[in-house]
């Protein structure tokens, strides 16, 4: 079952290379070795929280760098380009939740296959959302299969207005297959993850009650009750306003409370109070405090656009601005259903995630509401034909998408998904189901699952500058320190050419040592690979990357001679600077 989702319709432009912060043109000091000649390291002021991070950074938690096992390995005696990173300014504490996934309801019941489970506990997401997509339309999480509410139609109509059987989703099943709200929680709680839950939008529109909207709030209030404090963050509906999500039209012969056929803006607005009433008071009961997302589109609609989506958040945010604890977007980077190439793919990652943030703000600001912490709780590629879903190119573009979220001051992320449907490599599950045209064996990690392990393993919890000299270099480096002290960069090598970097700094004096990973696509390519190879250790099989990732030894130098770093073409370098 593959999730369809808004065309994204942003706008592709060259990106150039950035870190939490604009070029710069500082040149490679090769005489001090790239370090601050002052000797003096202040330690920086924390800057307030960010409004559109907000409560996502409440669970924020130093972070101390340990050094890993290592092998001895020699840098560049010669380098063409610097990196300058910055310590001196904290941009941002980096929010925890901003690397989670989705689940789904046909993904198996998880808990009940431990490669998937080790392999989640090993990535740790920190936030899994659930049921996510359309099926949160559709989705009753307390029935049992084929035993919908009285209230819920045995048909209701598409967009174009035929009618179809609406497909009911329920959350009591025992399906291998499937996925049982009960198993939800207890994968959390096995992986040590947290949840953000989709309540059942949809059903406030083609119930048939006297007033299908406080029987649809009643059902999301019950669930928050159920749920006793597990999750804090909820959403109401996904993608609420497309055309393909049922309850976008319904038959208003059989509406009571005098609905309009189509959903606006106001109108979600309108019943996004009455929902979040109802959720609040539950959560009250429970003596727990939730926050409550209401859906905004990420991008202006084109000219095109029908009337929902041009109207859509000036609607919401008339209504239900004010009452919003965050807002949600969900963005597919690159154009629908195209064939884009590896440099098409990896320049949506900074001009998509900053035309997200400048679009909100203005839409925001517009409507006059004020800033709430923003939530991209659905992203990934729509590129397809040459199987970039399940690309090396796809792990290199997730890794940017954070960047470039840090940067812009998002406060949760959620990537779409863990696991979906293979349909020949147009597939965004982060592991494979198994089927046998995949060539891969079930739950095995696809590319992306380990440029999220490594990125994550070696970063701090601090995004601070770091700047390209060049920006023709086709590199992207992001900066992050450690509360240990410790500084970390990852650096992007977007070109076919290997490329020589030096960094140094200012504000931070580096001791004996530095470390790094090294991740490229298989057998060197630059184009889209189903492989991922991690210090020259790649897959036994045709996609994937090592199985022993876990322990993989990092190169490791001296400092003596600088910190100087060799990228691959096409290739991603993880690397952590000891302390003075």
């Amino acid at each position: 079952m593959k999730r369809i989702s808004a065309i994204c319709s942003m706008c592709m432009g060259i990106l150039i290379a950035t870190a939490c912060s604009k070029n710069g043109t500082e040149k490679y000091n090769d005489e001090n070795n790239g370090t601050d000649t002052s000797g003096v390291v202040v330690k920086p002021d924390d800057p307030s929280v960010a409004a559109s991070i907000g409560f996502f950074q409440d669970r924020w938690a130093p972070k101390n760098f340990t050094a890993p096992a290592y092998t001895e390995a020699t840098p560049p005696s010669s380098t063409t380009y610097a990196v300058n990173v910055d310590a001196s300014v904290v941009l941002t504490k980096i929010s925890p939740a901003l690397f989670g996934n989705n689940s789904n309801p046909y993904m198996s019941q998880i808990v009940t296959e431990p490669v998937l489970m080790e392999h989640l506990t090993n990535l740790h997401p920190g936030i899994i959302r659930f049921p996510g997509g359309n099926i949160s339309s559709v989705y009753f999480w307390n029935r049992q299969p084929g035993n919908p509410p009285a209230d819920a139609p045995a048909k209701v109509l598409n967009a174009d207005g035929y009618q179809t059987d609406p497909g009911y989703w329920y959350g009591g099943t025992t399906l291998s297959w499937s996925l049982s709200v009960d198993n939800y929680y207890k994968m959390l709680q096995l992986t040590g993850n947290e949840g953000i839950i989709t309540v059942n939008y949809g059903y406030a529109r083609y119930g048939t009650s006297a007033d299908p909207v406080a029987a649809a709030a009643h059902l999301a209030a019950d669930w928050v009750r159920y749920d006793n404090g597990r999750t804090k963050y909820w959403e109401i509906g996904n993608e609420s306003n497309g055309n393909w999500q049922t309850g976008y039209r319904i038959d208003v012969s059989q509406n009571k409370d005098g609905q309009p056929a189509l959903v606006s803006g106001q109108l979600y607005g309108r019943h996004y109070k009455v929902f979040a009433d109802s959720m609040r008071k539950a959560a009250a009961e429970k003596g727990k405090t939730i926050y409550i997302g209401a859906q905004l589109l990420e991008h202006e609609p084109a000219f095109w656009a029908n009337d929902v989506d041009k109207q859509w958040n000036s609607g919401v945010l008339q209504q239900a601005g004010a009452a919003a604890d965050y807002f949600i977007v969900h963005s597919y980077f690159t154009p629908y259903n195209t064939n884009s190439n590896p440099q098409e793919v990896l320049a949506s990652a900074g001009t998509v995630t900053k035309a997200i943030y400048d679009y909100l703000s203005s839409s925001i600001s517009g409507n006059g509401a004020a800033m709430k912490p923003i939530a991209l709780t659905e992203w990934n590629i729509f590129a397809v034909g040459s199987q970039q879903m399940v690309s090396q190119v796809a792990g290199m573009h997730a890794v940017m998408v954070w960047g470039e979220l840090m940067k812009n001051k998002f406060g949760m992320a959620s990537r779409w998904d863990l696991a979906n449907a293979w349909e020949n490599g147009n597939d965004m599950g982060l592991f494979s189901q198994g089927e046998s045209a995949s060539g891969e064996t079930q739950w095995s990690p696809r590319p992306a699952f380990y440029y999220q392990y490594f990125l994550q393993k070696f970063l701090g919890d601090r995004c601070i500058n770091a700047t390209v000299s060049d920006s023709s270099a086709n590199i992207n480096a992001y900066a992050s320190t450690f509360s240990s002290g410790e500084v970390s960069v990852t650096l992007v090598n977007r070109g076919a050419m290997t490329q020589n970097v030096a960094l140094s700094f200012k504000n931070f004096n580096p001791g004996a040592r530095f470390y790094w990973y090294v991740l490229n696509g298989g057998e060197g390519s630059t184009g889209f690979s189903r492989k991922v190879f991690i210090n020259g250790a790649g897959p036994s099989g045709i996609a994937g990357g090592p199985a022993a990732y876990t322990t993989l030894k990092a190169y490791a130098a001296s400092t003596g001679n600088g910190v100087k770093i060799a990228l691959p073409p096409m290739s991603v370098v993880n690397l952590v600077v000891d302390k003075k």
